[in-house]
């Protein structure tokens, strides 16, 4: 199953969320007659769903997102698999609070 298919009910994802349909809908780029429809089961476009799951489930603020951030994940993924690993364990750690030292520190501490 591919991920825009986890979205089951959006209606659901928005109550959870405390929105009214204007305010969940129009994040994503749909009026809020458009969200209604789709609310109340007709089918949503594949690109609606996978907007609604960045936004809403994965919480991305597309306002900050750029072309080249996906190019530099992409390199990093590819050409420096190791570091990129622990770029995303530390930037989990960041997001809980947890982490107070570059994760580039950890490489000085393997060298030593």
């Amino acid at each position: 199953m591919k991920l825009f298919e986890k979205i089951l009910n959006p209606r659901d994802i928005r109550k959870k969320l405390g929105q009214n349909q204007e305010e969940f809908w129009t994040k994503i780029g749909v009026t809020q007659s458009g969200g209604s429809r789709y609310e109340s089961g007709r089918n949503m476009p594949k690109p609606v769903r996978e907007l609604l799951r960045l936004v809403h489930v994965e919480h991305l603020d597309l306002t900050k997102v750029r072309r080249e951030d996906f190019e530099i994940v992409e390199y990093l993924r590819e050409q420096h698999p190791d570091l990129y690993k622990k770029l995303k364990k530390a930037a989990k750690s960041w997001k809980s609070g947890s982490e107070s030292s570059s994760p580039l520190d950890a490489d000085a501490d393997d060298e030593s």
